[in-house]
């Protein structure tokens, strides 16, 4: 599958979970149940040379992670709709104005009407050595991997995690979540939200992406839609 094109635009680096699992990972660290700032790069990113890395119930209460999120309201409320890929295996709730449109390298893709692809929901689905995300490290060192690689691009020009939380998914499968805005010469200004979980020897990488320039701020309205759709990447029965 042509996962470059893909990954380019969506922020999504397939390649972080290709790579050997570190034979002593970072221990896992406790959740803070708030919004914090970037961490300084941790000595341990220095020995990974020019590698290219990045990325790719508990739910409820992980979600005060992220405290704008009112849960009293319905996926009705907020416009969204069930979306369930039976094939790949996999489920999230979508905005329900969203088109579905076709591009190399993704399992699903969403963009809003109008927006171009500056605002879009994907996922992509990939086998994987890997049976658990828990096998390559915690939640905090695959993010520093993604803002590493992040940096790392001639177009950014600034990357910062804004949290990062993990949850229990169907059958007891870790789901990681991050959250972070990256400022490119790209697109300007933008936040992203991301999920990870590993099923069936299959990756599953879902990136929400949406304009956040200072002139035009994210509002409270869409940052819930947004968070509602990255609480509800879950795994689901194949046929």
């Amino acid at each position: 599958m042509g996962v470059k094109a893909w990954t380019c635009a969506s922020s999504i680096n397939y390649n972080i979970f290709l790579l050997p699992a570190f034979p002593n990972p970072v221990p896992r660290a406790s959740l803070n149940p708030r919004r914090h700032e970037a961490q300084r790069e941790p000595p341990l990113l220095s020995c990974l040379g020019k590698r290219k890395l990045g990325l790719s119930s508990l739910s409820l209460i992980l979600s005060g992670f992220f405290p704008n999120l009112p849960m009293a309201m319905s996926a009705q409320e907020l416009e969204l709709e069930r979306y369930i890929d039976s094939k790949e295996g996999f489920t999230l709730l979508r905005p329900s104005s969203w088109i579905k449109v076709e591009k190399a390298g993704a399992t699903i893709l969403f963009e809003e009407a109008d927006k171009g692809s500056t605002n879009n929901v994907g996922v992509l689905v990939n086998p994987i050595r890997l049976n658990a995300l828990t096998e390559f490290g915690s939640p905090e060192f695959v993010v520093d991997k993604l803002i590493h690689a992040e940096r790392r691009k001639e177009s950014t020009k600034e990357a910062e995690v804004i949290a990062v939380a993990q949850r229990l998914g169907q059958g007891g499968s870790q789901v990681y979540e991050f959250e972070y805005k990256v400022d490119s010469t790209r697109g300007g200004m933008k936040r992203v939200f991301s999920a990870a979980f590993v099923a069936s020897k299959k990756l599953y990488l879902l990136n929400i992406s949406h304009s956040d320039k200072p002139e035009n701020p994210l509002d409270t309205h869409t940052r819930t839609v947004l968070e509602q759709v990255l609480h509800s990447f879950d795994s689901a029965p194949l046929v």
